[in-house]
């Protein structure tokens, strides 16, 4: 019985399902939650938002984020590693089937049979390779485009803040401007009434 056949192909691998939140998705969540609940600012469009929070928790989520695309790389090589290791045992099995078929001194059916083992273990393991790389590249996949959404999300995030903030400056030099004109009529009119 082989490695393969004692231990199913399942044991060794890591539990594929959600993976709990990174400390960016985290900081950046926060983020959402902050700008979502701002009080907003009497007679305007506009929310209050603690600059010094904000910036607190984006720094937060730049500090994590090199460390989890270091993590990210970090799986990548595990997995090319893990593939390395399965071709390995793959070659080993046929360079172990190859030298029990050349110790037979028959040929005969038990020659036919030990052929047709490796075969079937080889393929075996080349299955078993091709499925482990392609349930590691979705894996890959899943984490990248997380980040991805959060990165695309916070890039919105951060337009809209800054479209809310440009709207309130126009909205202040409008106002400004009309006191301004407001005051320069009413006192362009007192003048005009003190001359005749």
């Amino acid at each position: 019985m082989t490695d393969i056949d004692e231990a199913g192909p399942e044991d060794d691998l890591p539990d594929i399902t959600e993976p709990p939140l990174t400390a960016t998705e985290e900081a950046i969540r926060r983020v959402v939650e902050l700008v979502e609940n701002a009080r907003p600012v009497p007679l305007s469009t506009s929310a209050m938002i603690n600059r010094d929070e904000i910036l607190a928790l984006l720094d937060e989520a730049l500090e994590a984020f090199p460390r989890e695309m270091r993590e990210s790389r970090w799986l990548l090589k595990e997995r090319a590693d893990f593939l390395a290791k399965a071709r390995s045992e793959a070659e080993d099995l046929i360079v172990r089937a190859r030298a029990r078929v050349e110790q037979m001194v028959q040929r005969s059916e038990v020659v036919r049979e030990a052929d047709r083992r490796a075969r079937q273990l080889l393929d075996a393991a080349e299955a078993e390779s091709r499925r482990l790389l392609l349930e590691t590249d979705d894996f890959c996949d899943r984490k990248l485009g997380s980040f991805e959404i959060l990165l695309e999300r916070t890039a919105k995030l951060v337009q809209q803040g800054r479209e809310k903030l440009q709207i309130a400056s126009e909205q202040l030099h409008a106002d400004d401007a009309e006191e301004a004109a407001a005051e320069a009529s009413d006192g362009g009119a007192f003048f005009d009434q003190d001359r005749s």
